[in-house]
């Protein structure tokens, strides 16, 4: 079963997708806007994407644990699924109001209310309404690796992280890397982003398989 510091780690990630995927400029503005500027034209025009995600994470000697990959979807506020498809499967969706954690090798659904999963978390810029200034302070960083990058820092100190660097090239987000509190930093890339796609109806519904063990968190 995925730990619990994982868990947390995916969480922090998922409300940052649905700020990525919606501008509608021509790329000359984009490359003219900082990272930040671009985050709040995303804020305000996205509503739904899809695409795909590659992410590892290295401790704090340096030490590099296996890479994961798998597809998401979002529709803003607040519902997503994100399933990773290697090295194991695992999905986590969220219809607005809960969000169902599946471990097909447990046969195992987890559920907590999506308020109490995400919190004041990077989660929040990407599937939230947007109100970035009230959580979070967002400042510029140097551009790097051909990127324009903009930071995220928490105003609170239980938000389970110490900041969120964000990477946007051609108007689209590319790199998310978090530091944890435990000195962890974990690395996203992005891929295939589509912004704002057709969606089916219950893109976002979770029904837990027959006989699976449901444990509600509180």
């Amino acid at each position: 079963m995925i730990s619990y510091t994982t868990l947390r780690r995916l969480r922090q990630f998922f409300y940052f997708m649905s700020f990525a995927l919606g501008l509608g400029c021509c790329s000359t503005t984009l490359q003219a806007q900082t990272a930040s500027d671009q985050l709040s034209s995303f804020v305000q025009a996205v509503q739904s994407a899809r695409g795909s995600f590659s992410q590892f994470t290295v401790g704090p000697q340096g030490q590099t644990k296996p890479a994961q990959t798998g597809r998401f979807s979002f529709k803003r506020p607040g519902q997503f699924n994100w399933e990773v498809l290697k090295p194991y499967a695992q999905q986590i969706v969220s219809d607005g109001q809960e969000m169902y954690q599946f471990d097909p090798d447990l046969n195992q659904v987890s559920v907590r209310k999506v308020d109490q999963a995400i919190g004041a978390s990077p989660a929040a810029i990407l599937f939230g309404s947007g109100a970035l200034d009230q959580a979070f302070k967002v400042s510029v960083l140097p551009d790097k690796d051909g990127l324009a990058w903009l930071r995220a820092l928490p105003r609170t100190g239980d938000a389970g992280f110490v900041h969120v660097d964000i990477g946007f090239q051609g108007g689209l987000p590319a790199h998310i890397i978090l530091l944890d509190a435990f000195g962890q930093t974990t690395h996203v890339k992005l891929s295939g982003l589509v912004r704002n796609p057709g969606l089916a109806s219950d893109a976002f519904k979770f029904v837990p398989p027959p006989g699976a063990d449901v444990v509600r968190m509180q």
